[in-house]
């Protein structure tokens, strides 16, 4: 099954070389590498920074474009990756050996199917 693998950060904090990085935070070419390794890694990629979104909406036949994300948080997604496993909890697994585990969030979300009737 595949499962997108939303990376969340709080950006400011990241990027702020005085905020200390966890210790034992692990490598990512590590990861990458035992991911790749396994044969469950299909893609993935870092986002560039909040500050370069642009954000499009339509409300009522109007285009609504704006610079930045649209969410107000703390936590922007700052990265993805799709992995193929077996379940969920392979997914889980594969997700919490991520470094950004360590000093953000990932959330683990299943694909729908490639037909657009799979979609809810």
């Amino acid at each position: 099954m595949k499962y997108m693998l939303i990376h969340c950060i709080d950006e400011s904090a990241w990027s702020d070389p005085a905020t200390p990085r966890p210790a034992g935070l692990p490598v990512y070419t590590d990861w990458l590498h035992e991911m790749e390794g396994r044969g469950v890694l299909m893609h993935g990629h870092r986002l560039r920074d909040v500050s370069d979104a642009t954000t499009v909406q339509v409300r009522q036949r109007e285009l609504l474009v704006s610079d930045g994300p649209f969410a107000e948080t703390k936590e922007q997604v700052g990265g993805y990756d799709v992995i193929d496993c077996a379940d969920l909890d392979e997914a889980i697994e594969i997700a919490s050996k991520h470094p950004t585990a360590w000093y953000g969030t990932i959330e683990v979300r299943p694909i729908a199917g490639e037909h657009c009737e799979d979609v809810g």
